[in-house]
């Protein structure tokens, strides 16, 4: 009788809370383009939100898991997870906006597919380099260093991560991104991407003041009741 791999076991069972964190928790940079706390209303929001929560579900399942700083476009500005489990350490990438849904060991290249998307791993030194392929377009996503940095770092980075000066890719237009059911949904500015295993739809030329209907209809998310305290208008 062979005996399970706790190892083995251990990362289905982190995968599948990433899963469901994708599910329950949207990418979205409301409070940015609104200027107000309408997130609030919404869980999720960008990357250092969803790092902060899938850490903090990730202590009460009872996980070595830390805060992780990566790199885009050779700037530290993005926030993920770090989970030993064995001797081996992992990366889980909850907050990038698209649906990285399993972890990326340290040592190790991997690929997987979902939702008509690809993603791979390459080792480089001591960097993890992810690259996303989708509609048949590779791109590096971003870049993992290995070593770890103080949490505490990570947390004081994340206090000053909208007054700093940094320019984030989602600064300008609106995120919103979740999986709803078997698809994967991707609002950026005026376009809704819709990706499944065997199809890809878009939606194009939404406005801004129809933004609020399309959360709602599509997401099923109503932030009309918090906008009306707004400076401008939507």
């Amino acid at each position: 009788m062979s005996v399970p791999d706790p190892t083995s076991s251990t990362v289905h069972a982190v995968e599948a809370l990433m899963i469901d964190h994708f599910r329950n928790e949207p990418f979205h940079n409301l409070s940015l383009i609104y200027q107000s706390r309408i997130d609030a209303a919404v869980p999720g929001g960008t990357c250092s939100d969803h790092a902060l929560n899938f850490v903090a579900a990730g202590v009460r399942a009872g996980l070595d898991v830390s805060l992780h700083s990566g790199f885009i476009d050779e700037q530290e500005i993005h926030r993920l997870a770090r989970i030993q489990i064995g001797t081996r350490r992992y990366f889980a990438d909850v907050g990038n906006g698209w649906p990285a849904i399993k972890l990326y060991p340290a040592d190790a290249a991997i690929s997987f597919r979902c939702f008509g998307m690809a993603f791979r791993t390459e080792i480089a030194g001591d960097r993890v380099r992810v690259f996303h392929d989708k509609l048949g377009k590779e791109t590096l996503l971003m870049e993992i260093e290995t070593h770890c940095k103080p949490d505490a770092q990570i947390r004081a980075d994340i206090e000053r991560r909208f007054s700093s000066g940094i320019v984030y890719p989602f600064s300008k237009s609106i995120r919103f991104s979740q999986i709803v059911g078997s698809r994967f949904l991707f609002l950026r500015g005026p376009r809704l991407e819709i990706y499944s295993e065997n199809e890809f739809d878009c939606i194009e030329g939404i406005e801004e003041s129809e933004v609020p209907a399309v959360l709602l209809e599509h997401f099923g998310f109503d932030i009309r009741p918090f906008l009306h305290d707004l400076p401008h208008e939507i």
